[in-house]
C-alpha cells in the first residue's frame, strides 16, 4: 500500500508531514527528512487509535506500506495591516472533493478526538487547568479554548461559522463542545463541495478545513499530555 504524504516546511520553525488520505495522521520533524521518517510510527499509532475506538476500523488491513512524497509546500508570511500572517499549506490534494465515506469517517474522528480531549482533562481541578507553565503560551484551559477558537476559525474560512464567535461560551469545554456541534453539522455541506476561497492571501477548500481541524485537535491533545507531565 502506498501512503501519500504532503510536506509542509517552515511551519513555526518545523516541518510537518501530512498523511493525505488519513486526516488526523501527521508527523513533525526538525526538517522535512525527519518528519517523513516519523510518518510510519505516526501511522501505526493512528491505526491503533482507530482500532481502539471501533470494531469496524478502515485501517485494520494496513500492514506493509510505502511512503510516497506527493507534494511539498514552503510556508511564508505576508503583511496584513500591522501584523504578519503565516500562509500555510494548500496542496493540490486539497482540491479533491470529499466523499460521503470520508465525511462519515471525519465525523467519527472528530467526535473521538473531542471525547479524548475531555477525558484527558476531566480529572483536573480548576486550579490545575488554569495553571501557567514556564515557556508555554497557554494554561490547559487556554489550550482547550484555543482548539475551539481555531476550529471555529477554520469554518469561517468557508463562511460556515454560523454562530458568531462572541456568542460562544466563555467556559473552555462548553466552547469546545459548541464548536464541535457546529463543525459536525457543517460536514454534510462539505461533501462534494468544490469551492475554493482565498482569505487573507491563503487558499481554503473543504478538504483543507477538515485536514487542519482534525490535525489541530489531535495536535493539542498531545500538547496537553505534555503539560500534564509538568503539573
Amino acid at each position: 500500500m502506498q501512503i501519500r504524504v504532503g510536506l509542509e516546511n517552515n511551519i513555526e520553525g518545523r516541518s510537518l508531514a501530512w498523511v493525505l488520505d488519513h486526516p488526523g495522521c501527521f508527523a513533525y520533524g526538525s526538517d522535512g527528512t525527519e518528519a517523513i521518517l516519523r510518518v510510519p510510527q505516526a501511522l501505526i499509532t493512528y491505526r491503533e487509535w482507530i482500532g481502539e475506538k471501533t470494531g469496524h476500523s478502515w485501517l485494520s488491513d494496513l500492514e506493509d506500506f510505502d511512503i510516497a512524497l506527493a507534494e511539498v509546500f514552503e510556508c511564508y508570511k505576508v503583511s496584513s495591516g500591522n501584523r504578519e500572517i503565516e500562509i500555510n499549506a494548500f496542496f493540490q490534494d486539497d482540491t479533491r472533493l470529499l466523499s460521503a465515506v470520508e465525511i462519515e469517517q471525519a465525523s467519527q474522528l472528530l467526535t473521538w478526538s473531542r471525547m479524548d480531549l475531555e477525558q484527558l482533562i476531566s480529572p483536573l481541578t480548576p486550579q490545575q487547568r488554569e495553571q501557567k507553565f514556564s515557556g508555554e503560551r497557554w494554561s490547559i484551559d487556554g489550550v482547550v479554548r484555543h482548539v475551539a477558537n481555531a476550529n471555529w476559525w477554520y469554518l469561517s474560512r468557508l463562511d460556515l461559522a454560523a454562530v458568531p464567535r462572541d456568542q460562544l461560551s466563555n467556559n473552555p469545554v462548553e466552547r469546545l463542545n459548541q464548536v464541535h456541534v457546529l463543525l459536525i453539522s457543517c460536514l454534510p455541506a462539505l461533501k462534494n463541495c468544490p469551492d475554493l476561497k482565498e482569505v487573507d492571501g491563503e487558499t481554503w477548500s473543504a478538504r483543507k478545513v477538515l485536514r487542519r481541524a482534525l490535525w489541530h485537535i489531535r495536535d493539542h491533545h498531545f500538547h496537553i499530555e505534555h503539560l500534564l507531565t509538568l503539573l
